[in-house]
């Protein structure tokens, strides 16, 4: 099979530091903050010109955590429960024959650092901290909006929202500018479909913090917030 190279254009800063806990699909945990901070060799200012006047984006992207393996024409969406498969171009699974991924987020805001590089500050992006982008486009609502679309056998688990209750108390070292983002990621069920059981405590990382839940019919509950930071 022919190879080509596609150039590493930037990387995102995102709470998410681990694939578990990642909202399934982008746009579902809207208040979450991320930075698309470029590479030095693409931060040139006149690369973003007229970009401020989209609100959206896509970002096309890498699979980067997910183990090189052969190809395999079915996968078992972890949404259906784990036990039923499926096309692999029928599914948005990262075991494809390329790793790219394809996601739309909102542009808050465009800004030059000190270093000189590029930053993009998006919101709704459901990708991993350090992942890295092969490239940029804009929205365009005429086009790419379809409101009549149907959405396959993914509609049969559109995602539930569950209400999430803080049983313990944050951490006096936890952003309260965090909680909204934590709170959203936390109502899309992070749980694999066929992990159900009330009685166990599921943890995933959002920032320097690991989350300690459980989950009984539609209530999520935060049972204790530990601050992990590396110290160094």
């Amino acid at each position: 099979m022919e190879k080509d190279e596609i150039a590493v254009i930037a990387h995102i800063r995102s709470p998410f530091s681990e694939k578990f806990g990642i909202p399934r699909q982008s746009g579902l945990a809207k208040s979450t903050l991320s930075r698309v901070v470029f590479e030095k060799e693409f931060s040139v200012p006149e690369a973003f010109r007229g970009l401020e006047g989209f609100s959206h984006l896509w970002l096309i992207w890498k699979f980067s955590g997910v183990k090189e393996r052969s190809f395999s024409p079915t996968v078992r969406p972890p949404k259906l429960g784990g036990n039923r498969r499926m096309g692999v171009f029928a599914t948005r699974s990262p075991f494809r024959p390329n790793n790219l991924a394809l996601s739309c987020v909102r542009l808050e805001k465009i800004e030059k650092e000190k270093d000189g590089r590029m930053v993009l500050t998006v919101s709704g992006a459901d990708l991993m901290d350090g992942t890295p982008v092969y490239d940029v486009k804009p929205y365009l609502p005429y086009t790419d909006s379809h409101p009549g679309a149907v959405g396959g056998f993914a509609e049969e688990v559109l995602e539930k929202k569950l209400t999430v209750n803080f049983d313990c108390g944050l951490p006096a070292s936890f952003p309260q500018e965090l909680l909204p983002g934590l709170s959203e990621a936390l109502s899309c069920d992070p749980r694999p479909g066929y992990q159900n059981k009330k009685e166990r405590v599921y943890y995933m990382m959002f920032s320097d913090y690991e989350i300690a839940f459980t989950v009984e019919n539609e209530t999520l509950t935060v049972c204790k917030v530990t601050e992990k930071r590396t110290k160094g």
